[in-house]
């Protein structure tokens, strides 16, 4: 398929530039700029005008966007500037910072899973390991893998085929591929590209097995490319998206590592075939754990904030019907129904961004006690890792299909960018862990914590609110109660809890009444995938709340943030009316409470919907898009961009062959 022309190829922008924020120029000069990244006259001319006669005077030869965006632009670059300070404005490390020294190429170019090579090495490697492995990764010496999913088996890492077993004679591992479904299949940059990967195995030593371990395992020469003796690998073909990734499938024919090549900060083997732990069989896991988290701000929260930019900034432009007689046809983002699509998506891509945030701090605190050699957390983050991991893309997956669907048959071309978004996001909920799965697993850990805290034990403080039960009903008595984020706060708290609580004593009962333990886990898991929803959402609510409330010094930004938090609060419980209907907590007078307040809301942030979009503050060049460009250029730039396509500009390669033959012999006729 011909890709249109624009850039599809991305380098990373040098540290502090670019176009998800930490550029210290406002959003008006890093949004205004053409496809070839030249600026816009009439916003140069625009930015210096003070005052409302040089807005006068300049607007008039704006287009409809630029019209649309100019009267709260100051609020837009106070938004973006002030809002920096306080992580509101993109914090994008997958898009373009230079840590763990993945240098210049980044994202769409590939070489993501180099950087997952350098981070299991880095977390899970001692530090002669790391000495040795990562220099020679961050200056490109060697491009890394990693070689974890198996063509048989997926999020269930236990179950991994592939074996490595230890010769004390030579002090090798022996690393094979026992089946076909054993054949690692999936890994990113392994088809053409990684000349080493961390490939995870079931060590045997003496006959026993001691269950998974990532060892690091040289695939091609890093003289000719060459593959490696023993080493059978290719590309596994088309897929949906990420072309441009060269997905491999990897299978070990009698490949020998040397001792030291396995990954031994936590765990070795000794040289007379003594196995050494030094912590949990957990920390195996912990790569997983990183990669989702940083999955959610690299690959899920970046689709959707360009979606939302795309699709609003479209809405402005284009126009549809009148909403009044007499009048011009109205901006479809005037029509309730239309500021119903977006505004919640844009809401939760604030939300999204927070939690992230939250994420970031709770690994970065569970991997300092790692590193202290103290492994109480791990339960915790793999959990919080694998439910927001789920709820998050599976929200925004949504998100990016309902931007596309507002945007009419322009969101369908490939030329708006929103379908390459979407096949993008899809993935997302389908790699690193599938979400039903991961769903699961972050419910079997709130299913030990509710049990753990009804028994008066500890339990870790993000779950703590699991023991404060607090039975009676929402205490709102007006629409504008609903707008008070401890009464939307503990609507979200109390589902949570019921839902925890129903479906333990669920699984209970039926432990009770003789059935087997698996079989009643299998027996609960549609409402065990609930109640850990639920648990994302409410904190997802909670941290947004807070959020909001540490803004008090930045009563610009707050206000138009407690906006955005009331919006996402009180779609979910408009969304989702039954689950809070459910034990009466919420009335059914209290649901038309939020409704009014909720449909109330839209036009509000209807008026600070661009400046919103444009603090996302990415360029033209980055959101690669016919609709979404910052000039509001919309039907020029479809025609001009439809024009290069090669169908346009080359003879039509059917018509002496299908087309004449078939015309003439039918001219013939007539």
């Amino acid at each position: 398929m011909q890709k249109h022309p624009r850039a599809w190829v991305k380098l990373r922008w040098p540290r502090g530039q670019g176009p998800c924020g930490g550029d210290t120029r406002s959003v008006a000069q890093a949004g205004r700029q053409q496809p070839d990244g030249s600026p816009k006259d009439a916003w140069d001319k625009l930015s210096l005008q003070d005052g409302s006669a040089g807005d006068r005077q300049v607007l008039a030869g704006l287009s409809p966007r630029q019209r649309e965006s100019r009267p709260r632009q100051r609020e837009a670059n106070s938004l973006l500037q002030r809002g920096k300070a306080h992580g509101l404005a993109g914090r994008r490390r997958g898009a373009h910072s230079d840590t763990e020294g993945s240098g210049a190429l980044s994202g769409d170019v590939a070489f993501l899973l180099h950087r997952i090579f350098m981070r299991s090495i880095s977390v899970l490697g001692s530090d002669k390991q790391i000495a040795k492995w990562i220099p020679l990764a961050s200056q490109f010496q060697l491009i890394g893998s990693y070689a974890q999913t198996e063509l048989g088996h997926g999020t269930y890492l236990q179950g991994l085929e592939t074996t490595a077993v230890f010769d004390i004679a030579t002090q090798e591992f022996i690393l094979n591929t026992p089946k076909i479904s054993a054949m690692k299949w999936w890994p990113g940059d392994m088809g053409r590209s990684a000349t080493h990967t961390v490939v995870f195995a079931q060590l045997y030593i003496h006959g026993k097995c001691y269950g998974m371990h990532p060892f690091i395992v040289q695939i091609r020469s890093l003289q000719d490319h060459s593959l490696c003796p023993g080493i059978i690998a290719g590309d596994i073909g088309p897929k949906m998206s990420f072309e441009h990734i060269d997905n491999g499938y990897l299978m070990l024919q009698n490949v020998r590592v040397p001792r030291e090549n396995m990954l031994n900060k936590f765990c070795e083997v000794q040289p007379d075939g003594t196995y050494a732990r030094r912590g949990s069989q957990q920390i195996n896991y912990f790569t997983m754990t990183t990669v989702r988290i940083s999955l959610i701000s690299d690959e899920v929260l970046i689709p959707l904030m360009k979606a939302c930019t795309i699709a609003v900034r479209y809405s402005v432009v284009r126009r549809q019907s009148k909403l009044k007689p007499g009048e011009e046809e109205a901006k479809i983002l005037d029509y309730q129904t239309q500021q119903e699509k977006l505004l919640p998506q844009l809401a939760a891509a604030y939300a999204f961004h927070f939690i992230n945030n939250y994420l970031q701090e709770l690994f970065e605190k569970g991997y300092r006690e790692v590193q202290r050699k103290n492994f109480d957390t791990l339960p915790e983050l793999h959990a919080f890792s694998s439910g927001f991991k789920a709820m998050v893309s599976q929200y925004c997956t949504s998100a990016v299909e309902i931007c596309l669907r507002a945007c009419g048959g322009h969101g369908y071309s490939l030329l708006s960018g929103l379908p390459s978004l979407y096949t993008k996001i899809l993935a997302s909920c389908i790699y690193e862990g599938e979400n039903t799965v991961l769903l699961l697993q972050a419910a079997r850990f709130l299913n030990k914590c509710f049990v753990a805290a009804s028994a008066g034990r500890p339990v870790p403080p993000s779950v703590t609110y699991l023991a404060a039960v607090k039975p009676g009903k929402c205490p709102a008595n007006k629409k504008s109660d609903f707008l008070s984020p401890h009464i939307y706060t503990e609507a979200y708290q109390h589902t949570a809890v019921r839902l925890v609580s129903s479906t333990a004593a669920k699984l209970q009962d039926l432990i009770q009444s003789g059935v087997k333990k698996h079989d009643a886990w299998n027996q609960c898991t549609v409402q065990l995938v609930q109640a850990a929803k639920a648990h994302c959402h409410y904190i997802t609510v909670k941290n947004f709340a807070e959020t909001v409330e540490k803004l008090k010094t930045e009563a610009g930004i707050q206000k138009v943030m407690k906006h955005l938090c009331d919006l996402f609060a009180l779609h979910g419980i408009f969304s989702n009316a039954g689950v809070f209907l459910h034990d009466g907590y919420i009335s059914g007078a209290q649901m038309d409470m939020v409704t009014a307040s909720y449909l109330d809301l839209l036009a509000v942030i209807r008026k600070d919907a661009v400046p919103l979009v444009d603090a996302f503050d990415f360029t033209d060049k980055n959101l690669n898009s016919a609709l979404g460009s910052y000039d509001g250029q919309v039907y020029q730039r479809l025609y001009e961009w439809a024009q290069k396509s090669p169908t346009n500009t080359q003879v039509n390669p059917a018509y002496e062959r299908y087309l004449k033959p078939l015309l003439h012999n039918m001219r013939s006729k007539i």
